[in-house]
């Protein structure tokens, strides 16, 4: 940094004090207008209102649903099974690791990446390709 590269601070600039007499500018009504709900002390609408029109929000119709009883699983792929010291490895072994940030309804085994060591798998569900390159190379796999 040199002595040309210094820049002055930023201004302070100050609030506007409002109904302080005619001469600031901002006396009287302070910048509010004449009458209305928007001058009066503690007035103005919420969000969304509508001057009492129904507003647009209930106006739209709702659409689609959450389905509750919908299954959520936490992917794991061959190269981070390959991360695991475990050689059973399980959706819990995987959390206590690291590997994994949260277990949801089970792990599904997907077949990314290559697989480098023997590992015995329990998951709840595996690709083709992934049971394939486990069996391949010794280890089990076991569908929960």
């Amino acid at each position: 940094m040199k002595l040309t590269d210094l820049k002055p601070a930023m201004k302070k600039i100050a609030s506007k004090r409002v109904g302080r007499g005619i001469g600031s500018g901002l006396g009287k009504t302070s910048g509010r207008g004449q009458k209305g709900q928007k001058a009066r002390s503690g007035g103005g609408v919420r969000r969304g209102f509508e001057g009492g029109q129904t507003p647009l929000y209930r106006r739209l119709p709702k659409r689609g649903f959450t389905n509750y009883t919908k299954k959520v699983y936490t992917e794991v792929t061959l190269t981070m099974l390959n991360k695991s010291k475990a050689t059973d490895v399980t959706a819990e072994s995987l959390l206590e690791e690291g590997i994994i940030g949260k277990i949801n309804d089970g792990i599904v085994v997907l077949a990314t990446g290559k697989l480098e060591k023997k590992v015995n798998v329990k998951a709840v569900r595996f690709t083709k390709a992934s049971k394939e390159a486990i069996e391949a190379l010794g280890g089990k796999v076991k569908v929960i």
